[in-house]
């Protein structure tokens, strides 16, 4: 196995930090702990899945086994960035598992789910909690469902919702 970070290649998570064999690479352990300590996501929700890293701290999460390394253009979905100050999940991420989550969520009223769909930042006095990313959610039928990955700081929800995703949906 090689030692090195190949932005070309795929290479499974070692399970902990005892089998890392590239410095700087997160591990399953790390991932799955960070995404049950952040937002309350049971680690037993990822039991059936793999985790990939292409390129330096582009996370990869995909349901099933597969041999590594592997060379192919994507394995599953895009669910983490590390290797940065702040760890961040994906639209995706969010979008696929964020209904699993019971903290560091923050549920938007129509007209700011509307805002934050559109890509718009917008100030929310009324979070408590922790600073830093988030999953901005709204109701649907009763039901929490997950729009995107927000990042909060001082007083401020900005929308992380990538450009090509941003949507108008004025009623």
């Amino acid at each position: 196995m090689s030692h090195d970070n190949d932005g070309q290649r795929f290479d499974r998570l070692p399970a902990t930090a005892d089998e890392r064999t590239v410095e700087g690479r997160a591990t399953r352990e790390e991932v799955v702990d960070y995404f049950a300590d952040r937002f309350g996501i049971p680690p037993e929700t990822f039991d059936a899945y793999t985790f990939w890293e292409k390129g330096a701290g582009k996370i990869w999460l995909y349901g099933g086994e597969a041999s590594t390394p592997l060379e192919i253009e994507a394995i599953g979905m895009t669910c983490l960035r590390t290797r940065q100050e702040h760890w961040k999940p994906t639209t995706d991420f969010v979008q696929r598992f964020g209904r699993a989550a019971t903290d560091c969520v923050i549920d938007l009223e129509p007209a700011e789910a509307r805002r934050f769909a559109a890509g718009e930042d917008q100030d929310l006095e009324r979070w408590d909690g922790d600073w830093g990313y988030l999953i901005a959610a709204h109701e649907i039928d009763g039901e929490r469902e997950p729009i995107g990955v927000g990042l909060y700081v001082h007083g401020e929800l900005r929308s992380m919702v990538p450009k090509g995703r941003q949507r108008d949906l004025e009623p």
